[in-house]
């Protein structure tokens, strides 16, 4: 059963205001969340104006099967938002038992 985590890092360079940043993250969570079956919250710098990081989890029962809905949902958050910049990830798979 493996156990799929992905950290993206985001940039906002048209966020001018805090509200601006948490509408367009809140954005993203949800039209992740609603597209794919995963989980999905903002986990870091949530006070900085243009940088906001978000955790993706996934379970299935292949490891392809994982790193392609993580895949998916990555290449998903950077065709849906041009507003936005990905400015680093990083995937991890992981079976735990």
């Amino acid at each position: 059963m493996p156990v799929g985590l992905c950290l993206i890092e985001l940039r906002f360079p048209n966020a001018m205001s805090l509200k601006d940043k948490r509408r367009i993250t809140k954005s993203i969570v949800d039209r992740t969340r609603h597209r794919f079956n995963i989980s999905i919250a903002e986990v870091n710098m949530q006070d900085s104006l243009q940088k906001a990081s978000l955790a993706i989890t996934t379970v299935s029962n292949s490891t392809p099967l994982t790193q392609s809905t993580l895949t998916n949902v990555l290449d998903f958050i950077e065709s849906t938002r041009l507003d936005i910049e990905v400015l680093d990830y990083h995937v991890d798979i992981s079976h735990p038992f």
